[in-house]
């Protein structure tokens, strides 16, 4: 038996990279995919709720109810709007208010004379996503109002004080940014690689390459090589516009980030690789491709939906997903500074589902062959 040759594998790697070179939609989808995704998750979406319209009826318009729009106005969350001859209820049906603020009469002679006073706020419930996140900016509004319109400021015997630690301002785009690599991994290097294995049987040119002395490993070995480092240039380019652009900070060590990231390219390509054999048809092998790779990359990683709220059953598959513990280690480098003993489980899990992807995609792939 033959062993294995690295200047065959090489030829093979130097053909691949010929023909990306001519080919204008790989290279538009390996250069424009990162592009777009960092331009879309770093600039579009933005988890934090600003700006949101409020209307307000003051049937007070003393001193203290103006200090109280005005905590609401300087919280940068809300967006006073005038309700006009429409009252705030309606206002929230014509979606021309998302929340409205209703303060009693005698609201400043209340707080003046050391009254329990009230002002009720009602939020349209129908985004709740959205609801969820104008909620978590309550307390700290009610803490101001306290402080600020109380004639004696409430004393409290007990402070309590939040902090969050690896992101403080909560930035989403400290979130989602590092995450993309994940997302541009599991895409770029399955649909790539099922692509272009698919197009040697689509067309009968893998038959021309058996009959050379080219091994199958090889041709494994060449084909997939051009297209990891391709991949990789993509998670570079993600990397130096988050810390170049956006500001994420790097906590962790660059060497663990790319062992990372070579496990999880090394799994992507394997996953591509057995749906073009599968498939031997481009355009089955990018339909596998896209449900595959962008599917589990971009909800059932943790990317946008945390793991821990989704159901049981959903839990436990992605277990057995390689972008669920790509993101657990990719995050928790980036942000966390984690060391391999922390992120011990997601390394052995990624290296056990990267093997046994590998070993299953090369099986596959010299059985139909021989």
């Amino acid at each position: 038996m033959k062993s294995f040759n690295i200047h065959r594998a090489y030829s093979i790697a130097r053909k691949e990279v010929m023909h990306i070179l001519r080919d204008p939609f790989t290279l538009s989808l390996a250069l424009g995919l990162p592009v777009m995704l960092v331009t879309f998750f770093g600039y579009a979406i933005d988890f934090e709720v600003k700006d949101i319209n409020l209307a307000v009826s003051d049937r007070d318009n003393g001193p203290s109810s103006r200090r109280l729009k005005e905590i609401f106005a300087a919280s940068g969350y809300f967006r006073l709007v005038e309700t006009g001859q429409a009252g705030p209820v309606e206002m929230l049906d014509s979606n021309r208010a998302s929340a409205a603020l209703f303060i009693e009469p005698d609201f400043s002679k209340k707080i003046k004379g050391g009254s329990r006073v009230m002002a009720q706020f009602v939020l349209d419930g129908s985004d709740n996503s959205k609801a969820a996140a104008v909620m978590g900016y309550l307390p700290g509004i009610r803490r101001a109002a306290q402080i600020r319109m109380a004639a004696t400021p409430p004393r409290e015997r007990l402070s309590a004080e939040t902090r969050f630690l690896y992101n403080p301002e909560l930035n989403s785009r400290w979130f989602t940014v590092p995450g993309l690599a994940a997302i541009i991994i599991g895409l770029l290097a399955i649909l790539l690689t099922a692509l272009t294995v698919a197009r040697e049987w689509e067309n009968g040119s893998m038959e021309l390459l058996l009959s050379t002395p080219v091994r199958p490993f090889e041709i494994i070995a060449g084909k997939l090589a051009p297209y990891g480092i391709l991949v990789l240039a993509g998670v570079s380019f993600v990397y130096l516009v988050s810390r170049l652009v956006f500001g994420v900070p790097f906590a962790g060590s660059h060497l663990l980030f790319l062992a990372a990231c070579l496990l999880f390219i090394t799994a992507a390509l394997s996953q591509g690789l057995l749906i073009s054999v599968l498939t031997r048809q481009q355009q089955v092998a990018m339909q596998f491709s896209m449900i595959s790779g962008l599917l589990p990359s971009m909800l059932l990683s943790g990317f946008i939906f945390p793991v821990e709220s989704m159901p049981a059953f959903f839990q436990y598959l992605t277990m057995l997903l390689p972008p669920r513990w790509f993101m657990a280690a990719a995050r928790g480098i980036t942000l966390k500074g984690a060391d391999l003993g922390e992120l011990a489980v997601p390394f052995l899990a990624l290296g056990l589902l990267s093997a046994g992807m590998l070993a299953l995609a090369i099986k596959k792939f010299k059985t139909d062959l021989e």
